[in-house]
């Protein structure tokens, strides 16, 4: 099969990324791949779907390193073909990376995915379900009980209040964001740099205001899900610590957090299996569960990175696990002769 990977820029792409893992691992199991970005549809007259593809100079890759040269050199080649040529097309892009500079480009991989799953290519994550989950206003829509505290506002009165309810603190970030950009931990209403936060926060728009969990300090753990399901192989499960840097209250890799192994919970495993049934609803493939004590910090349905890291500490190749999901798909699809919805497909 043929396997496409939408990203938001091929220079921004890096070998550590999940995505280039997960090429790799398609290309060992012997299927083709290629690359997407967000200007690469063309919807033609005829109502045929196009896509400009970038493929690779090679096949057999052994490394990621490898293969992430290659990407980034003068021999791919840019291939149009109709997208139906496609087998599966995994939105792998991040929308707030485009909000700012090219709001144009944030939501084509919903827009333009949904007209790929209409002429029989399996997209996903499902991109009806994405186009619910532009913002972390879409964490609101599980179960209470899995959710910290919440305020969402654009009022400092109102974050204020909040702030004075909170005896443990806040923490104060984005409604559109990722990467643990702009988040701040407030302490007191009366913290004297909260309007200067606020200022910086509010120009993105909204706000989130979260009761601080003291559990936070010792990082978070990003918890794998398949199929709505905790992603396991070898009997290990895909999950992992995300520890901050001395002095951050981020434990994001890209804000300097370092991954650590780690034995998955029954508490975690509870917290799967509550937020289980929306997942399912929403077509959701592969997402990440950001988890702080016995609550979820984060849902991450567009870009759930850190499968390299768990290669390396579980001596476990759980992008391999991601790939043969994908291959069982196509075999259902073709089973059901186009009786059966991509957001059905994609947690099957």
């Amino acid at each position: 099969m043929r396997i496409g990977f939408f990203v938001n820029a091929i220079e921004n792409e890096t070998a550590n990324y999940s995505t280039t893992h997960l090429a790799l691992a398609a290309l060992m199991r012997g299927h083709d791949i290629c690359y997407l970005t967000p200007g690469d549809f063309v919807l033609r007259p005829d109502d045929s779907l196009a896509v400009r593809a970038l493929t690779l100079p090679a096949s057999n890759y052994k490394k990621a390193e490898t293969l992430f040269k290659d990407l980034q050199g003068d021999a791919t080649t840019v291939e149009t073909m109709n997208v139906t040529e496609i087998d599966v097309l995994l939105l792998r892009n991040d929308p707030s990376e485009d909000a700012a500079d090219r709001p144009w480009a944030a939501h084509v991989g919903a827009v333009f995915g949904r007209l790929a799953a209409e002429r029989g290519v399996i997209v996903l994550n499902d991109p009806d379900g994405l186009a619910q989950a532009q913002n972390k206003l879409y964490f609101q829509d599980f179960p209470a009980s899995v959710r910290p505290e919440t305020l969402i506002s654009k009022s400092i009165e109102e974050i204020q209040g909040f702030i004075e309810s909170q005896k443990k603190g806040v923490i104060l970030k984005p409604l559109q964001g990722s990467g643990g950009k702009n988040v701040f931990k407030i302490g007191s209403p009366k913290d004297s740099n909260l309007n200067q936060i606020f200022e910086a926060v509010s120009g993105e728009g909204y706000l989130i205001a979260q009761g601080f969990m003291p559990e936070a300090a010792e990082g978070d753990v990003r918890f794998f899900l398949m199929n709505g399901l905790p992603l396991q192989r070898d009997g290990k499960y895909a999950a992992f610590r995300r520890a901050p840097a001395k002095g951050e209250i981020r434990s994001n890799i890209h804000a300097g957090g370092s991954p650590e192994a780690i034995e998955v919970t029954p508490t975690m495993l509870k917290i799967a299996e509550t937020v289980r049934p929306k997942l399912i609803q929403d077509g959701m493939f592969l997402v990440g569960l950001d988890i702080v004590g016995d609550k979820l910090l984060e849902i991450n349905v567009f870009t759930p990175g850190g499968l390299n890291n768990l290669s390396q500490m579980y001596k476990t190749d759980f992008t391999q696990t991601v790939i043969e999901a994908l291959e069982q798909k196509i075999v259902i699809r073709d089973g059901y002769l186009g009786r059966i919805s991509n957001r059905q497909l994609a947690t099957l």
